[in-house]
């Protein structure tokens, strides 16, 4: 049975995936699902993140996608690889679920000259410790450096990312990072929120510094993963369309969507269960 391709953020970021991803393909068909009720996840356990993302995956696989991307981080982080390994083959073998992490440590080895990268997350990607797992799999001879960035989630969601007192939690967050080693020379965006903060973020980031946002590289590694796997691209409905849900306030969703996409969307209502 053909489905749409389904998309899954735990609140408003994944609109930075969704809209590269839709820029790139198209002629397919979207289901975007946030679960805006349970947001943010980047403080929550691995039990719980696991929960909540299964139960969405579960949701949109519901709703005919044969495939799903968890355009999170944190999910992605702390969720993904049970979920593949463990529940697919039970739930339905012939589907797939992807993540963000993978496509953008694949790319880092082609970026950095010195080898020394940094990574801003939220706390809960950055405590995983995916980052430097997933690059240091890829490219042993990459150092990777952490730091958590708590409040740049709360300045997008509250609309206050453009606004001046921004630019102090944007200082404070490179500086951070940019103090653990004077050779990082590429930085990764590892939120699904932090686009919207790239502007402000470049005013104040040393020229000579690489800022990798993931939305492209995740669009261009879906694309690619549907050439190589036709079985699953003939799965997958061309008509043009994209559908929002959310677990919240279908209006409030609709609204918010605006910060994230130029275009007006009308979010409709989902009940996620265990």
């Amino acid at each position: 049975m053909q489905g749409a391709i389904g998309i899954f953020d735990s609140g408003y970021g994944g609109l930075t995936i969704f809209e590269q991803i839709r820029r790139k393909l198209p002629e397919y068909d979207f289901l975007y699902l946030g679960d805006n009720a349970r947001s943010p996840y980047g403080n929550r356990s691995y039990e719980v993140v696991y929960r909540f993302t299964l139960q969405a995956v579960r949701w949109l696989f519901s709703k005919g996608c044969n495939l799903v991307i968890i355009a999170c981080n944190t999910a992605s982080a702390k969720a993904l690889r049970t979920i593949q390994q463990n529940d697919l083959p039970s739930i339905d073998p012939e589907k797939r679920v992807l993540g963000v992490i993978r496509p953008t440590a694949e790319f880092i080895g082609n970026v950095t000259h010195s080898r020394h990268v940094g990574v801003l997350g939220t706390p809960g990607t950055i405590s995983s410790n995916s980052y430097p797992i997933e690059i240091n799999k890829l490219f042993p001879d990459i150092k990777v450096f952490n730091a958590a960035c708590p409040m740049w989630v709360p300045l997008v969601e509250n609309n206050e990312h453009n606004k001046p007192g921004a630019d102090y939690f944007i200082r404070k967050y490179l500086n951070d990072i940019l103090s653990q080693d004077n050779a990082i020379d590429t930085l990764i965006l590892a939120c699904t929120h932090y686009p919207l903060l790239e502007k402000n973020i470049r005013k104040v980031l040393p020229a000579n510094i690489n800022l990798v946002s993931q939305g492209q590289l995740v669009a261009d590694s879906l694309k690619d993963y549907l050439h190589r796997h036709p079985e699953m691209d003939s799965r997958c409905t061309k008509n043009s369309t994209s559908r929002f849900f959310t677990t919240e306030s279908e209006n409030k969703f609709s609204s918010m969507a605006s910060v994230f996409l130029d275009w007006t969307i009308k979010a409709e209502k989902a009940e996620l269960e265990g």
